[in-house]
């Protein structure tokens, strides 16, 4: 369950930083064609913990699929 921090004092954006020449989605495109990012239902993180654990599983399973291909 998701629960949203508590807003802080500190968490503030301070006078200093200015973003009023900044442009909404400048990168979106380019982050969207070279991102290969993937979201795991919780039960199967439990399981594949970190990249190398769930590269090692498709990399196996990929080989058996090719393996029992007609």
């Amino acid at each position: 369950m998701s629960q949203e921090p508590e807003m802080n004092i500190n968490d503030e954006i301070k006078p200093e930083y200015d973003f009023s020449d900044g442009v909404r989605g400048k990168y979106y495109e380019a982050y969207m064609q070279s991102s290969n990012v993937v979201i795991l239902d919780p039960d199967v993180a439990e399981i594949f913990r970190d990249s190398a654990s769930v590269n090692e599983a498709l990399r196996l399973l990929a080989k058996i699929a090719k393996a029992t291909a007609v």
